[in-house]
């Protein structure tokens, strides 16, 4: 097996009037059996990147490679990639396994091909049992099942995901997601989902490329993404994060100089100079009714404003003079529940450690 990328996105841009700029120069590789996604708000360009690959949108310039071949005038249905849409787009009128090898009949098949390679697929997505229900007797994730059983019969090399989760409960979209990653796992073929849900993106994906404005922004496994995020966007978009605006300057030895209010001045590693944002999030903050005393902390006294209990931990907000509050994941681990019960009004001192902060540019 070669070691190339299946897809290779080179400066790739797509234009709609002459002006509307969908997505502007992206560069991207995918590797062979990566679980890859394209995570950003609505209207980033990602479903136009996705839609691209399969062909349904032709680049305003650029190129799309896939499997060491130029895309441009290779039409939708030679490309070796398939797609599962957000709507599954299964034919109502059809059984489960007719749905299933539509695709190889329309291929025209062998017959006995067709049922060996419909049960195969269906096995593989643990609806063997159900091969002669119609969809309308079928679950939501039922019939997401489907799609992705229709898709994966015709063998691709690509496998192309549009928010293929978004019609599904919360309790579900869960379940489904620990199915597709095992799904994938199992077929070893590359997939490429469109998402704009983070929680989703950090749970399956090997890769994620963050997109804003039609650019990417960072492109990293999850957890560098959530722990170095390469600016203020990414930071923001993955999870939860606080942020202080400030002046730096350079210290030297990759280091700089900030000056925060009402932090003071801090020296912690980074390259950003000029106005730039500390960054902390909200897990890594601790309070304490006493000053700490560890030169390796930044510290500031707050106020409890509003509170909001999640069993395990709470959400506590806090006036530091800001204008707007710094929020702290508290855990809840003991069983002493007084211990743990903030009341709006209390002063305490907040403190986090200075590895745990992030000197943010633009």
């Amino acid at each position: 097996m070669s070691d190339a990328p299946i897809i290779q996105i080179k400066n790739v841009s797509k234009l709609y009037g002459g002006t509307v700029r969908a997505v502007d120069g992206v560069d991207l590789e995918v590797g062979r059996g990566e679980f890859f996604a394209l995570l950003g708000p609505s209207g980033c360009g990602k479903t136009t990147l996705l839609r691209m690959l399969a062909g349904f949108e032709v680049p305003t310039g650029g190129q799309v490679i896939i499997d060491g071949q130029d895309m441009a005038t290779v039409q939708p249905n030679k490309r070796p990639v398939n797609m599962v849409f957000q709507s599954y787009a299964v034919f109502p009128h059809m059984s489960v396994e007719q749905n299933v090898g539509y695709g190889l009949k329309m291929e025209r098949r062998p017959s006995k091909e067709i049922r060996e390679r419909v049960a195969e697929a269906l096995d593989l997505v643990k609806l063997g049992h159900l091969g002669k229900r119609m969809p309308d007797e079928m679950s939501g994730g039922q019939r997401q099942r489907v799609a992705l059983a229709r898709a994966l019969v015709k063998r691709p090399s690509v496998l192309l995901l549009d928010e293929p989760l978004s019609a599904l409960d919360a309790k579900l979209r869960e379940a489904m997601q620990l199915e597709l990653v095992r799904l994938q796992k199992t077929v070893g073929i590359t997939f490429v989902i469109v998402t704009h849900d983070q929680s989703e993106a950090l749970s399956m994906a090997n890769r994620i490329a963050v997109m804003n404005q039609g650019k990417v922004q960072q492109v990293a496994p999850p957890a560098e993404l959530y722990e170095m995020p390469a600016n203020r966007f990414v930071a923001d978009f993955i999870g939860k994060i606080n942020m202080i605006e400030g002046d730096a300057v350079a210290a030297g030895d990759g280091q700089v100089r900030v000056k925060a209010n009402p932090l003071g001045e801090v020296t912690l590693k980074g390259t950003a100079t000029g106005k730039v944002a500390l960054a902390v999030r909200p897990e890594k903050i601790f309070v304490d009714e006493k000053e700490p005393t560890d030169p390796n902390l930044i510290k500031v006294k707050g106020k409890v404003g509003e509170v909001a209990y999640f069993g395990s931990y709470s959400n506590v907000f806090f006036d530091i003079g800001l204008g707007q509050p710094l929020q702290a994941d508290i855990s809840n681990v003991s069983s002493d529940i007084e211990e743990y019960t903030f009341k709006a009004g209390e002063q305490y001192w907040i403190y986090w450690r200075k590895s745990d902060t992030l000197v943010l540019g633009d």
